[in-house]
């Protein structure tokens, strides 16, 4: 089985993030591998060093003539048996041929730009019912969660080099920053539950304002803006309690890294925490924008005897059960050999 891998966005997020993981994954899997892509020097060094060829294309907007045809020439060379593409950008610029069209969705978009593929992907069951409700085939729609793409056994972070106390509790929250994270419901809940320091792991258009609301609420000196950071692992293993405050969370990937690590876990109830996680028992679940609740689900998760352990070990057994790399790449395999199946049954 040949599979060529396309993503639009030369950016990081967490699409981005999960194309480069199960592009690396289907690799190891044995899988005949190829990427297209926007420039990103980490991304194509990494395809790169795994022995995945990878072409760079502009993928841009307006007077872009090189993106669509130097696709229709990788996929004349390649003859892949599946072009799975990321995204709307990948997505509307994928030439149609013979092969199967899939389109991995990790959220609500608009189809206007899925309309030529031949099968879509949700990363929740959530996204799924939306494709179907908004007229997609359900016999097209397909359910596969991602993995938990993180080292589960790297070494922690010095905390010394993050200019933290080694006997601070930590709070760790992952994400780009951007007001769908709710990184400001955070830095409340810390204004009130003054024990622990805040790291921050991400980059966004909010960076300034959330230091200015950091050193408006008082908290500044306890939260470390740590940017864009490829080591999470060692994040997460040097972290005490891994805070998920998002307003808007189609999936959770940062959930499920917390649970492999068995890194303590607060989450609010948006769409993918919802379906993935259980309050109580493997997470702590507050109301999106409830500070004031994530602050004493902090407390709790600090304080109550037995607690951390508990959900930890809950969280593990759903990590081990649903999302280990092993799990999502066997289920795609699985898909793409069942579709390609049935479409060698249509023509004949």
């Amino acid at each position: 089985m040949k599979v060529l891998l396309v993503l639009g966005a030369g950016g990081e997020g967490g699409a981005e993030t999960f194309y480069t993981h199960i592009t690396l994954a289907l690799h190891r899997a044995g899988i005949e591998t190829q990427a297209a892509l926007r420039q990103n020097d980490n991304r194509v060094n990494l395809f790169k060093s795994a022995g995945i060829e990878a072409l760079v294309l502009p993928f841009g907007k307006l007077f872009d003539f090189k993106t669509r045809k130097g696709l229709k020439q990788k996929i004349k060379e390649f003859r892949p048996d599946v072009v799975m593409t990321f995204m709307n950008r990948a997505t509307s610029l994928c030439p149609k041929g013979d092969f199967l069209h899939i389109a991995r969705l990790g959220g609500y978009y608009k189809l206007k730009n899925y309309k030529h593929c031949d099968h879509l992907i949700g990363n929740t069951k959530d996204i799924v019912d939306y494709l179907t409700s908004v007229g997609w085939p359900a016999e097209k729609s397909h359910h596969v969660p991602n993995f938990a793409s993180v080292d589960v056994g790297a070494a922690p972070v010095s905390r010394a080099d993050l200019n933290t106390p080694e006997d601070a509790t930590v709070l760790l929250s992952l994400g780009r920053l951007h007001e769908n994270k709710a990184f400001d419901v955070l830095l409340r809940a810390v204004q009130i539950e003054s024990r622990p320091y805040i790291w921050i792991a991400g980059e966004g258009p909010l960076r300034e304002e959330l230091e200015v609301l950091a050193k408006d609420l008082g908290v500044f000196d306890r939260v470390r803006f740590l940017g864009w950071r490829n080591d999470r692992g060692a994040l997460l293993a040097a972290a005490n309690i891994c805070v998920f405050p998002s307003r808007f969370e189609p999936f959770g990937s940062v959930m499920i890294e917390a649970w492999a690590t068995k890194t303590p876990l607060v989450t609010t109830r948006t769409a993918g925490p919802e379906e993935m996680a259980t309050d109580n028992y493997d997470a702590l679940m507050v109301p999106v924008d409830d500070y004031k609740g994530m602050a004493t689900a902090i407390t709790r998760m600090m304080d109550e005897e037995g607690l951390a352990e508990r959900l930890t070990a809950a969280g593990f057994e759903t990590y081990k059960k649903d999302y280990t790399e092993e799990a999502c790449v066997q289920n795609y395999i699985g898909l793409f050999g069942k579709l390609l199946a049935q479409e060698k049954r249509i023509a004949s």
